[in-house]
């Protein structure tokens, strides 16, 4: 009986003790309360092939940073003159990418910005919030978190068109009253509808090579020396939010050929104002070079060409 007893006893703590470690094993250990964020999947990044706008942006800036034409980009998001844009909008891009030098800081938006309401926007402006501020934000100033406003920018003028003031009347630098036509050297040459002169008077110290990650040709100087338009146009990019190029000027002569002036040390126009050729447009300086230089580029439909094929003999 006694035997028997203690081999029930036995039986028993040897069940019990496999009752406790199965029972181990199934304890389901809950995360804290405020943990469950801290697994949650990472928002999805803007497929490639997509920009995102910010603040000092023009789709002509947009268009310029990813080596494409801006009519391509106005044509693949379906935007129409005056190129309305806003901060936080998802661009899409024709996939040719923004070279090593130009590529842009700030992070993607996840929300899309509602479209514009103002109905009177100004002429013309880089897209910023209201109020305007007398000096212009880099492109990598922070963006606003509320609902932007519209931001138009001029239908195309003819390179004959009357120069006209600027339509902000708190540019930059101010120009002078009756800006100066500059005698660089080299008298002009017609090429692709545009009549050409030299920007700068200096010599060609870096040629052009259509692989490079600024492709354009560098023009020596001193700082301070008269950087000159190349021909008429429109300005439709001044400001500093192009990455490696420094103070930058963009102007429009057509709907083929852009002229970009990068490494100024001061830009004397604005956007949206009409410039003529051999009107000084800035001052030559290092922003964005080791040397005191003009970097200057010609794009005929989006793509770098070499400015010496265009620009008359010295």
């Amino acid at each position: 009986m006694l035997t028997r007893m203690n081999g029930l006893t036995r039986w028993l703590s040897l069940a019990a003790i496999a009752l406790l470690m199965t029972g181990c094993s199934t304890v389901v250990v809950q995360p804290p309360s405020g943990a469950s964020s801290s697994v949650r999947a990472a928002p999805a990044q803007h497929e490639a092939g997509t920009y995102t706008v910010v603040k000092g942006d023009t789709l002509y800036s947009i268009a310029f940073r990813n080596g494409t034409d801006f009519r391509e980009v106005a044509r693949l998001n379906n935007i129409a003159p005056p190129y309305t844009i806003w901060p936080g909008q998802v661009l899409k891009l024709s996939g040719h990418g923004p070279t090593p030098a130009a590529e842009h800081g700030p992070p993607p938006v996840a929300a899309k910005a509602p479209p514009p309401t103002a109905a009177s926007a100004p002429v013309f402006e880089t897209v910023e919030t209201k109020p305007v501020v007398a000096a212009p934000s880099p492109a990598h100033a922070s963006l606003v978190a509320a609902t932007p406003a519209a931001v138009t920018h001029p239908a195309p003028s003819p390179a004959s068109a009357t120069p006209a003031p600027p339509s902000n009347p708190t540019p930059v630098a101010a120009p002078a009253a009756a800006a100066p036509v500059v005698a660089a050297s080299g008298g002009t040459r017609s090429a692709g509808g545009v009549k050409w002169r030299w920007p700068a008077s200096g010599q060609v110290v870096s040629r052009f090579q259509s692989s490079a990650a600024i492709p354009g040709i560098d023009i020596a100087g001193k700082a301070g020396d008269p950087v000159v338009a190349a021909a008429d146009g429109t300005v439709v990019y001044s400001g500093n939010g192009l990455v490696g190029y420094g103070e930058l000027i963009i102007i429009k002569h057509n709907d083929s050929f852009l002229s970009a002036y990068g490494h100024n040390r001061k830009r004397l126009v604005t956007e949206g104002q009409q410039v003529k050729a051999g009107q000084q447009i800035a001052e030559m300086g290092s922003s964005g070079s080791s040397r005191d230089e003009l970097q200057f580029q010609i794009r005929k439909d989006g793509n770098p060409v070499d400015p010496l094929d265009y620009l008359p003999s010295r």
